[in-house]
């Protein structure tokens, strides 16, 4: 049965109806209005010393109340018998008839090995589930992870700083990467791939209005690259050494421009091997005559000039809806150095399941090698996927970035590229947002999806296997398929 799309409640009322709903029958929000985990700590504080104030004072007991209950926004995380949705690993029984059959979309055998879950969002139970508890290589659907990680530490408006400070020698400057990759080498007013950049030829303006203010006379003659925030950890062992020259990842470094990319404009562009270096050539043009070399900045140097990067929101955006690995990997890092984890690809397996512990869903089956899930050691089960997606589709927190940026099957970003959700796929174009993956060893798709009878479900397809490396398009298809079969049976799925 389809229903009208004039009949359907908008995703915000939808959304209302179910904040409004018994505790019991709806998703608990997690995270407070000002998203960040840290930021519930600020509150206590807050609430507490006003407290203690209002008692120092000789304050009645009302204003002391007034002022400890002062914070009602700090979020708390739901235990399992408030809300089993968020833990539950068993399907919850079936309120109706479901007799929808995926059975035969779900056997073909371009899915190699098939791992799947689809939830109803509105009710949390699981409609259909092949070994969702099974934590397995992501692919790029791991960008999903990394997204509500850095949302949770950071937030959705919080930006990074590359910095120009004054050196130790005379006539000498140190540009500091604070891992901004989307910095970009092109004119202020070119666009990048990336949104709302910072330009070096901004920063290199302001460095000289800075180094004149300071006082010094003497032009610059010496610029110091300083990428030592990142560490020396840059690149996996296990990734597709011909990533570079294939256009869709560099070296994680804490200093460059343009994701390394030749062509700034061209999410596909050649990248390069050095982005270090590529930064320092470009930077060094606004100075003539100046050397560059790599080193450190003084720790109490002279500031003389900075730029900030797009915000975490906009970040979020560029690396889901293009699946954009350099941006994830920056991410990923600033998240493990925020919480003291380390710059490491091995503190990540601490950083990034602390970072996501407050929105409530186990993360122990979670193993976690880099932030874009390029590397076949990552293991995520199918069902956290699902679970996360579940807040996200709530606009839990500042999990609505996560939405925003999401691809549109057959309407945009990765969704829209290599013949996605055409021929009778068609018909759950526009209906899905989803994040695609694909490593040589496995093919992913997690989402949304507005369902033809009006319901919304989220899912998540793992095909596991090498069919993939000979026909990728058509496991591709496959996939598109039983995401579509999803679609038209909607809350009517059936997991036989």
């Amino acid at each position: 049965m389809t229903t009208d799309a004039s009949t359907r409640l908008s995703r915000a009322e939808r959304r209302a109806v179910r904040r409004a709903a018994p505790r019991h029958g709806r998703r608990a929000p997690i995270l407070g209005s000002g998203g960040p985990v840290r930021s519930a700590v600020a509150t206590i504080c807050v609430a507490l010393a006003a407290a203690v104030v209002a008692v120092s004072a000789g304050a009645g007991a009302t204003a002391v109340a007034s002022a400890v209950a002062a914070p009602a926004l700090v979020p708390t995380v739901p235990t399992p018998t408030e809300d089993p949705r968020i833990v539950a690993d068993e399907p919850v029984p079936a309120t109706i008839p479901r007799t929808c059959s995926v059975a035969a979309v779900a056997a073909d055998p371009r899915l190699a090995t098939l791992q799947a879950q689809v939830r109803n969002a509105d009710t949390g139970e699981i409609l259909f589930d092949r070994d969702g508890s099974v934590p397995n290589r992501t692919a790029s659907t791991l960008k999903v992870v990394t997204s509500a990680a850095a949302l949770a530490v950071f937030g959705e408006d919080h930006r990074f700083e590359t910095r120009v400070v004054a050196g130790a020698e005379p006539g000498t400057i140190v540009l500091v990467g604070g891992g901004d990759v989307t910095l970009s080498r092109l004119p202020s007013g070119q666009s990048s791939v990336y949104r709302d950049t910072a330009h070096l030829d901004d920063l290199a303006a302001k460095t000289l209005e800075g180094w004149a203010a300071a006082g010094h006379t003497e032009p610059v003659s010496r610029i110091v690259l300083d990428a030592s925030l990142f560490g020396d950890d840059a690149w996996r062992s296990d990734w597709n050494p011909n990533a570079p020259l294939e256009g869709y990842h560099t070296r994680v470094t804490a200093l460059q421009v343009d994701g390394d990319r030749e062509d700034p404009t061209r999410t596909g562009s050649v990248r390069g091997t050095d982005p270090i270096g590529r930064t320092g050539a470009a930077f060094a043009r606004y100075f003539e005559g100046a050397t560059v070399e790599t080193g450190t900045a003084a720790p109490a140097a002279e500031e003389l000039a900075s730029v900030s990067s797009p915000t975490v929101g906009s970040l979020v955006g560029d690396t889901l809806l293009h699946s954009d690995n350099m941006v994830a990997e920056m991410l990923a890092r600033l998240v493990s150095i925020e919480l003291g984890s380390g710059a490491t690809f091995a503190a990540l397996q601490d950083a990034i399941p602390t970072a996501l512990a407050g929105y409530g869903i186990p993360t122990d089956a979670l193993v976690i090698a880099d932030g874009s899930g390029l590397s076949t050691a990552n293991a995520v089960p199918p069902a956290f996927l699902t679970r996360l997606l579940g807040l996200v589709e709530d606009g839990i927190g500042e999990l609505e970035a996560v939405e925003a940026g999401l691809p549109v099957a057959g309407r945009s970003g990765t969704l829209e590229e290599d013949g996605r959700f055409t021929g009778d796929s068609a018909a759950a174009a526009g209906h899905i947002r989803a994040k695609t993956g694909y490593i040589r060893s496995a093919y992913a798709l997690s989402g949304i999806i507005d369902a033809a009878d009006g319901s919304t479900l989220v899912f998540t397809i793992f095909a596991i296997g090498t069919v993939g490396q000979t026909l990728p398009s058509s496991t591709m298809e496959g996939i598109d398929a039983l995401a579509t079969a999803f679609y038209r049976c909607g809350d009517t799925l059936s997991n036989r």
